[in-house]
């Protein structure tokens, strides 16, 4: 699956060293209601901070769409204290980087820099989450950044293209139904007071939570967060009413016609995630089936469609079980020459087909369990990386301790369990599908020039 790298497509390079050793996440809280987690990891002098606030574009409503990122952008753009842009050049004057990111689901800022300038990251946090100024001219220049930003990563890319039209289509009344970026009209009509009143109403330390990962002592940084984030004063936060996603009563299908070189399948399957379901081994058994379809050179689709069959040059699974509210089990590919996407669908419902009536074998799903927990151990090698699970699993609502689990859940999934799950969720009563047409590229309107994106 394509978005199977996204964390590592938008951060770059993790900072990679030796193996890292568990240790324990230290929880605290404010007497204004802001959460804390830190985790020591001694292998290099450096910290990884990240403020997360409970907001991402699932909390936002028709014809505000797109406002949880413009948001985002405004952040660096000022506060009374400082002017806009300071808060970037500040951290890179003392050796860090700085970046922010908007989800479904959260609204999160992070620097890396060495650990005796952790202060400093905390100070200017502090300072923009109750002082941010929304100056209108600022705002005038940053959504049309934004809206090239949607022109570069969406209009012009005719698979986000088709991601974004078949999102639209899956869901009904889930907010995910709509892009993180948003609509193009609502950024064309938004305002800043839609902004001043959107960060009113979510920013604030009571909807935020701080995670401080790497060379540090627990004691050291609450009373650091307690020095700089304790003068704030909370808010009252109405959190968004319980969203459940209706009843798909039949197997949803769209065409998109977009100039492209090639043509694109994409399909998903309505599943759950760990909150809140109450069989709570299928989310785990759902990611390993996800891993035995789609997980490297030696998984089903890379052998079975791309070598051996060569019915396509890319054939991809994608499963998250930790999100907000109940997504999909997704698949993709484009086919390879002198096949069509008709041929290419149809021999994914094949494989599916194969995992719905034989058992995985013990060896595969053996080899398949090794791949997962393995790639979770490398991924905590990175300070960045485990400052992320915490914040994204503390901020989602679920709690920071089902990171540390995690491995354990994968390694309790049976054979039994993956047949069980597939049977249950890959039906046509619960699929979408979107198909991208291609159209000749000179029909590709001309694209403005770029606009210097930071985020």
């Amino acid at each position: 699956m394509k978005q199977r790298n996204t964390l590592v497509a938008l951060f770059g390079a993790l900072l990679i060293v030796q193996p890292v050793i568990a240790s324990e996440v230290h929880e605290y809280s404010l007497d204004n209601g802001m959460k804390i987690f830190v985790k020591e990891d001694h292998r290099a002098p450096v910290v990884a901070s990240m403020v997360w606030y409970k907001v991402g574009s699932s909390y936002e409503q028709n014809g505000t769409t797109g406002i949880a990122h413009v948001l985002e952008h405004m952040m660096f753009k000022g506060t009374d204290k400082h002017a806009p842009g300071e808060f970037s050049r500040i951290i890179a004057a003392n050796g860090g980087q700085d970046n922010a990111f908007t989800s479904r689901d959260y609204t999160a800022y992070f620097q890396r820099l060495h650990k005796d300038r952790l202060p400093i990251s905390l100070e200017l946090e502090s300072d923009r989450m109750r002082n941010m100024k929304v100056l209108d001219e600022e705002f005038a220049k940053e959504v049309q950044v934004v809206m090239e930003e949607r022109r570069m990563r969406t209009d012009d890319d005719p698979e986000a293209l088709t991601s974004e039209a078949f999102n639209a289509v899956a869901f009904v009344n889930s907010p995910y139904r709509w892009p993180v970026i948003g609509w193009m009209n609502d950024l064309e009509n938004m305002t800043a007071n839609d902004i001043r009143a959107w960060y009113k109403t979510w920013y604030a330390p009571n909807n935020a939570t701080l995670v401080v990962v790497g060379d540090v002592k627990p004691e050291e940084v609450f009373e650091l967060a307690k020095r700089y984030f304790g003068p704030l004063q909370p808010d009252t936060i109405t959190p968004p009413k319980p969203v459940k996603e209706v009843t798909q009563m039949g197997e949803r299908r769209i065409t998109v016609k977009a100039p492209a070189e090639l043509p694109y399948l994409l399909m998903g399957y309505k599943t759950p995630v760990a909150k809140g379901n109450d069989d709570e081994w299928e989310p785990y058994a759902l990611a390993v089936l996800s891993s035995v379809l789609d997980d490297g050179n030696s998984a089903r689709f890379a052998k079975r469609l791309i070598r051996d069959q060569q019915i396509a040059t890319s054939a991809g699974a994608g499963y998250s079980p930790f999100a907000r509210l109940d997504g999909l089990f997704m698949f993709d590919g484009q086919p390879a020459k002198g096949h069509t996407i008709a041929e290419l669908e149809k021999a994914i419902r094949a494989e599916i087909n194969i995992v719905k009536e034989e058992l995985v074998s013990s060896d595969e799903l053996a080899r398949i369990k090794a791949q997962v927990i393995a790639s979770e151990v490398y991924e905590k090698d990175s300070v960045f990386y485990q400052a992320m699970q915490i914040g994204s699993l503390e901020t989602m609502g679920l709690s920071w301790r089902v990171g540390q689990q995690y491995a354990d859940k994968i390694r309790q999934v049976t054979a039994q369990q993956i047949r069980d799950v597939a049977r249950k969720y890959l039906i046509d009563d619960r699929l979408t599908v979107a198909v991208l047409e291609p159209l000749p590229l000179d029909q590709k309107k001309p694209r403005l020039p770029s606009s210097g994106i930071k985020h």
